[in-house]
C-alpha cells in the first residue's frame, strides 16, 4: 500500500479552493443590486434607538448571505450552527479502570492513560507489574490514548485541554467518558471496558461544527523496552484477510499515513502488542509514529551517563471520515489472549489476532514446536523441564538419520582410495579443460556403483538445522519463557548470567567433533576443526537465550550418547580402523 502524508491535500486541491472562493466573490458582487431590488428592506431605526444601540446589530436585520454565514459557523446546508456549549474541567483528576488482567489510570487532561499495569506480568529491575507506558518516550510524544490530528495545533489542543470525565465505576465491566468543548472544538471520547484486554473505543471531534479525523492512537512504545535491542525489536503490522504485513524500523516514517482497508492494525515489541480492529475497515487508515529518543546504556546503573540513541515507534488508528469507533487490544503476545479476540470478516485466515505473532519464515515448524512446548509444560510445570524433553523426543526421532550418516561415511571411506586415483590422472589438466567433466562423469558412475551418496553425511545436519533456527525464533517470541526460570536460570528468555550452558556447548562439542568419524577429512584439517567449531559456536551461544542454549546443549549430550552407543557397534568399529589404516598411510 502506498504512503501519503495528508488525506486532506490532495494534488491541486488550493488551486481550486481558491477558484471557488473567486466565483463566489463574483456572484454576491453581481447579485447585490437584485437582493436590493426584490427583497423587503429593513424600516429604517428611530433616531434614539440607533443612538442607544450604538455599534449593535440590529435585532430586524436580514439574515446573512450563506457564503458569508460560513464563515462565522453554519453547516453545509446553510442553517446555523450553535457554538458548542462550554465543557471543560478546572482542574486535573484521575480515574482509575481495573479488572484481574490490569489496573488503567486515566488522566482528563487530555483524556490519556497515564499508566496500563499489567497484573499478571513483571518487570525486570523490581519485579513490580509491568507498566506498558513507556514514561519516556510518552511524556515527549504523547501519552496512550491521545488523538492524532492532521492539524499539529489541533492536535496540541486535543491533547493538553481538561476534559470533563464521567465514569459508570472503577471495576470493570465499566464505562469512562471525557468531554471537552470551547467555541469552535467538540471533542467525545469513551471507553468500555469488560474482563478481557480488549477495550471499546469511541472518539468524535467537530470543528466549527465540522467532522475532523481524530485517531486515537499509542505513540511511545511500551514499557518494557529498557535497552537498544528492546527498542530494535518493535515493528508495526497490520492485517487484510490472509495478507500479514510487517513494516520494519527502516521502511517506517514518522507521520506517514497507511490507507485500508484492513482488519487490524497495531505496534508491538518482542512481548507486547498494542492492536487497533477498526469497525469500517474500508475507510480505516494508519498513521505510522517513529521519533527518536535517549536512553541510559545501562539503566541498572545510576551511575553510568552514556546514553544510547533509538527509534520509538507507534501507530493512530482511525476514520479517515469523521468519527471513529475501534476495539482496541493492549496485552502480552499470548497466543491464548490472541485468539480469543475474535476478527470478523477476515477470510483465508484465522480470525483472531495471532498473525501479531511473528515466528518468522520457519513458521512452520516453529508454531507447532511450541504448541508442543506448550502442551508438555502442562504436565511439568516448568518450561525449562519440557524443553529438556521435547529435546530427547527430537533427538530420538533423528537418530535414524545419524545411523544413515555413518553409513554413507562408511562408503565414502571405501571409495576413497579409487576416487583419488581418479583425481590424480585427471590432476595435470585445468579446471577449463573438457577433461575435467569426464573425471566428474567417473567419479559419478564410482558413487552409482557403490551405492554412494555424497550428501549423505551432510544430510542430517540439514534437517537437524531448521530445528534449531526454529528454536531460536520461538524463543524469541514467546512471551511464555519471559521470566521463567530453571534451576540456577533466572530467566530462560534471557542469556545465562554464569555461563554455564554456553561453556557446556563448547565442551560437548569438542567431544562430539572427537568421537565423530571424519570421512575423507584430512587429520590435520580434522584437529583444527575440532578446536575451531566448538570455539566459535560457543562465542555464539554466549548472547543466545537460556531457553536455547539448554536446547543445544542438551542435544549435544544426547548426541555423545548416541555417537558413543553407535562407535561400540560393527560400523563403528570399521569406520575407526579404516580412518586408522589411513592415517598411517599418510605418516608414512
Amino acid at each position: 500500500m502506498a504512503e501519503f502524508k495528508n488525506p486532506q491535500q490532495e494534488p491541486g486541491m488550493e488551486r481550486r479552493l481558491l477558484l471557488i472562493f473567486a466565483l463566489t466573490f463574483v456572484v454576491i458582487l453581481l447579485f447585490q443590486p437584485l437582493l436590493k431590488k426584490y427583497l423587503p428592506q429593513p424600516p429604517a431605526p428611530k433616531p434614539e434607538a440607533a443612538q442607544s444601540q450604538g455599534s449593535q446589530t440590529p435585532p430586524n436585520q436580514p439574515p446573512m448571505p450563506a457564503e458569508a454565514s460560513a464563515a462565522s459557523g453554519t453547516s453545509a446546508a446553510g442553517k446555523k450552527v450553535a457554538p458548542p456549549a462550554s465543557k471543560q474541567a478546572e482542574t486535573e483528576a484521575e480515574t482509575v479502570i481495573e479488572n484481574d488482567l490490569y489496573k488503567i489510570t486515566f488522566s482528563n487532561r487530555g483524556g490519556r492513560v497515564k499508566s496500563w499495569v499489567l497484573k499478571k506480568y513483571k518487570d525486570k529491575p523490581n519485579g513490580q507489574p509491568l507498566d506498558l507506558v513507556n514514561t519516556a518516550g510518552a511524556e515527549k510524544y504523547g501519552y496512550p490514548l491521545t488523538l492524532w490530528t492532521y492539524d499539529e495545533s489541533l492536535r496540541n489542543k486535543l491533547n493538553s485541554a481538561l476534559y470533563v470525565a464521567g465514569s459508570t465505576g472503577t471495576t470493570a465491566p465499566a464505562e469512562i467518558t471525557f468531554d471537552y468543548a470551547d467555541g469552535d472544538v467538540a471533542v467525545h471520547k469513551s471507553y468500555k471496558f469488560d474482563h478481557s484486554y480488549t477495550v471499546e473505543v469511541h472518539t468524535s471531534v467537530e470543528v466549527n461544527g465540522a467532522p475532523v479525523s481524530a485517531f486515537p492512537m499509542w505513540p511511545s512504545g511500551f514499557g518494557d523496552e529498557t535497552t537498544a535491542s528492546a527498542y530494535a525489536a518493535g515493528q508495526i503490522a497490520y492485517q487484510y484477510d490472509a495478507n500479514v504485513e510487517r513494516l520494519a524500523m527502516k521502511k517506517i516514517s514518522g507521520g506517514g499515513t497507511v490507507p485500508g482497508p484492513f482488519h487490524w492494525a497495531g505496534v508491538s515489541d518482542q512481548y507486547f502488542a498494542a492492536v487497533f480492529i477498526p469497525q469500517d475497515p474500508r475507510n480505516a487508515a494508519i498513521v505510522t509514529l517513529r521519533n527518536a529518543l535517549e536512553i541510559p546504556h545501562k539503566p541498572s546503573d545510576p551511575n553510568d551517563k552514556q546514553m544510547d540513541k533509538v527509534d520509538v515507534l507507534g501507530v493512530a488508528v482511525g476514520n479517515l471520515k469523521g468519527t471513529t469507533s475501534v476495539r482496541m487490544y493492549v496485552g502480552p503476545k499470548t497466543l491464548e489472549s490472541l485468539q480469543s479476540v475474535q476478527v470478523p470478516g477476515i477470510t483465508g485466515a484465522e480470525p483472531d489476532l495471532r498473525g501479531i505473532v511473528d515466528f518468522g519464515w520457519l513458521g512452520l515448524i516453529a508454531r507447532p514446536l511450541f504448541l508442543w512446548l506448550r502442551w508438555t509444560f502442562k504436565y511439568v510445570h516448568n518450561w525449562g523441564w519440557a524443553i529438556v524433553i521435547q529435546t530427547i523426543i527430537i533427538n530420538l526421532a533423528l537418530l535414524p538419520l545419524r545411523l544413515s550418516q555413518m553409513k554413507s561415511m562408511l562408503k565414502m571411506q571405501r571409495v576413497a582410495p579409487q576416487i583419488k586415483s581418479i583425481q590424480e590422472k585427471y590432476k595435470k589438466y585445468s579446471l577449463r579443460d573438457p577433461k575435467k567433466a569426464e573425471m566428474n562423469e567417473e567419479i559419478s558412475a564410482l558413487y552409482k556403483k557403490e551405492g554412494v551418496n555424497p550428501i549423505g553425511g551432510c544430510l542430517p545436519l540439514l534437517i537437524q538445522m531448521p530445528f534449531l533456527f526454529a528454536y531460536y525464533r520461538m524463543l524469541g517470541v514467546a512471551i511464555d519463557l519471559r521470566h521463567a526460570t530453571w534451576l540456577w536460570v533466572p530467566d530462560l528468555s534471557a542469556p545465562d548470567p554464569r555461563w554455564v550452558l554456553p561453556i557446556a556447548i563448547v565442551v560437548t562439542m569438542f567431544f562430539m567433533q572427537r568421537m565423530t568419524p571424519q570421512a575423507g577429512m584430512d587429520p590435520a584439517q580434522q584437529k583444527m576443526m575440532n578446536f575451531m567449531m566448538p570455539a566459535m559456536l560457543g562465542y555464539i551461544s554466549f548472547n543466545l537465550a537460556s531457553g536455547l542454549c539448554l536446547y543445544w546443549a542438551m542435544g549435544q549430550l544426547i548426541g555423545i550418547v548416541q555417537q558413543w552407543a553407535l562407535n561400540q557397534s560393527s560400523l563403528g568399529r570399521e569406520m575407526r580402523e579404516m580412518m586408522a589404516k589411513r592415517a598411517r598411510k599418510k605418516e608414512k
